[in-house]
């Protein structure tokens, strides 16, 4: 027999971890602005809530069975089956908590992609304005991604001042080698390659991630 009299026989104290994970914030229940589904469904979100809820049943079991054994005792045997139960509600809500660090992962990446697509759209309407020098033969679009950063000459600007499109180049979160620069971390697609086979070349004309990763949405993200 195991004496459980010096256990705290309040409930609430053994719950605030748990109760820390039922907050989930509502932008991961957001529309997916690129895909049109919900990120997280109706169904996984009440996966994690149910396995959250198992996992405060549980502890509130062994509170009670604690506070009722100060007098009685309890068996080794029953401590183990209830952290055994424990263990297995824990395991199911850890996937959600690692759909959520993927949902955060996602929306960094719309961001970045959204960034750097309107500021090439910018710099190829400066370029069709005649507001930056362009020889014959080019598209119009940056040569790279840093010069949306660095900027051009305003041709029309008596002082020759310069355009800047983007403030800096975001980083591809799913980028793994923490050594390559921002620009580096995108794949990039010229204006002269297929949306089907993008292919690097005199200019750029779209970004993408190189991840192979499947999105939550089911789109993989090379696709954004």
């Amino acid at each position: 027999m195991i004496s459980a009299c010096q256990t705290p026989n309040d409930p609430g104290k053994l719950r605030p971890s748990v109760l820390a994970l039922r907050f989930i914030p509502a932008q991961y229940l957001e529309t997916d602005a690129l895909g049109g589904d919900f990120l997280v469904t109706e169904d996984q979100r009440d996966v994690g809530t149910a396995a959250i809820r198992g996992l405060e049943l549980g502890l509130e079991a062994t509170a009670a069975a604690v506070r009722g054994s100060c007098m009685k005792g309890f068996t080794l045997i029953e401590l183990v089956v209830t952290v055994a139960i424990v263990a297995v509600l824990a395991s199911v809500a850890l996937p959600f908590n690692e759909l959520i660090v993927q949902r955060s992962k996602e929306q960094d990446l719309r961001r970045g992609l959204r960034e750097m697509r309107d500021a090439i759209d910018a710099y190829k309407q400066a370029s069709d304005e005649g507001r930056l020098q362009k020889r014959a033969g080019e598209s119009g679009y940056p040569k790279k991604l840093e010069d949306l950063v660095a900027g051009v000459e305003d041709q029309k600007n008596p002082k020759k001042e310069r355009i800047y499109f983007l403030r800096r180049l975001p980083r591809d979160p799913f980028a793994i080698d923490a050594a390559l620069g921002p620009a580096e971390t995108w794949g990039k697609r010229s204006y002269a390659s297929p949306p089907e086979d993008p292919r690097e070349g005199d200019d750029v004309f779209d970004v993408f991630t190189r991840s192979t990763l499947v999105g939550i949405n089911g789109r993989p993200l090379k696709e954004w």
